[in-house]
């Protein structure tokens, strides 16, 4: 499996994912111009001296280097709100209080707000239900961490994760029943569709923007609020492993929540590392190179190399490490454009972030992505 930024030969895996995914999964619509304006985008992005984060968007496929199958998609957002809004409900609570009748009586409100505006976001993770496979799943969602974490200029100092909320299996989300019946008269994926599409204006034009009391929702609106998709548990599992925490804004669709952290106090950023690279042509030229013997890795590490639009990333045990220097076979050195004396960023593939044992079976990791 390798990690590489998505090219204009992915379209059509591209427009399958999207259709695969659902209504709920809005950074990826069923729109092949979209798409490939998509695609052309993020390679634009890769391309770009950055110095600061803009309007850049990251998309990342995993491949199957044997067969050339896409096994998924993992994106990265650099600057949200940077050419549309970025909306969510805050989840609060409002004290009324009558001092003479000594009344006290506390409820909790929803109030829209862009709070998320210049934070980057990771996004767009979905692993093909028929390629689920041993590691894919930590892969596609840690490296992104690895490429944040060797260029952060290209990114904002606090990163967010918009978690996918519930829906049943028709795509219909309990929140936004009760909402449309009450405010928009819209079916849950025209919805989703608009906003995937770029067209927020009806969100200024048809939602509240005055606080909603939670107790007057239907039972079924109230019970979902902040709950995520059971096939994005897994996804959510991982993300609070590596520090993110849900700090009560949600999504204002399917009222799934919104994590965060930030990008100097990811797990993963923290614990990855640069290695000078040595080529193992065999124990005899590493010993001749770098003086040291060979030590074999005796768990799965991710490496990646350090470039852009030429970025590289998988996941090994075929690997070294002595003293600093990662030792690695000819073929995968190739695989990763990686050559003798380069830099690779690496990660302990198990590193214990937190006493979470997430299952490698993440599905989705929705992002108003």
């Amino acid at each position: 499996m390798i990690i590489r930024p998505i090219a204009d030969k992915d379209l059509e895996t591209l427009y399958q994912i999207a259709e695969e995914s659902g209504p709920g999964f809005t950074s990826l619509m069923p729109d092949r111009d979209a798409l490939a304006q998509k695609i052309a985008h993020s390679t634009a992005s890769f391309g770009r001296n950055v110095r600061s984060p803009g309007d850049e968007h990251y998309l990342f496929v995993l491949e199957d280097e044997t067969t050339g199958d896409i096994l998924g998609t993992t994106g990265i957002e650099a600057n949200t709100g940077h050419t549309q809004p970025l909306y969510h409900f805050r989840r609060n609570t409002v004290t009324h209080h009558s001092r003479d009748l000594d009344v006290r009586r506390s409820v909790e409100t929803l109030t829209r707000c862009n709070h998320y505006t210049g934070y980057s976001e990771i996004c767009s993770l979905y692993l093909r239900p028929e390629f689920r496979r041993a590691n894919a799943g930590k892969l596609l969602s840690r490296v992104r961490f690895l490429f944040m974490a060797q260029h952060p200029e290209r990114f904002s100092h606090k990163v967010i994760a918009e978690m996918r909320g519930v829906s049943d299996a028709a795509g219909q989300s309990p929140f936004w029943d009760w909402l449309s019946t009450h405010f928009v008269d819209m079916e849950f994926a025209q919805a989703t569709h608009l906003v995937g599409a770029g067209y927020t204006d009806f969100i200024d034009e048809l939602m509240p923007s005055h606080p909603l009391y939670t107790c007057l929702m239907s039972p079924e609106a109230r019970a979902v609020l902040s709950q995520v998709h059971k096939h994005t548990r897994p996804a959510l599992q991982i993300l609070e492993a590596e520090g993110f925490k849900h700090k009560g804004l949600i999504d204002l669709f399917d009222a799934g929540p919104t994590v965060e952290c930030a990008l100097a106090e990811i797990r993963s950023v923290r614990a990855s590392s640069e290695q000078r690279v040595c080529v193992d042509e065999g124990l005899a030229g590493a010993e001749a190179l770098f003086g040291h013997t060979r030590q074999q890795q005796s768990e799965p590490t991710l490496i990646a190399n350090t470039g852009t639009a030429n970025f590289r990333a998988t996941v090994t045990a075929e690997a070294s490490d002595d003293s600093g220097t990662l030792v690695i076979p000819h073929a995968l050195a190739e695989k990763l454009c990686l050559d003798n004396g380069s830099t690779a960023r690496t990660l302990p593939l198990n590193h214990r972030t937190a006493a979470v044992h997430s299952q490698d079976t993440v599905t989705e990791l929705n992002y108003a992505y």
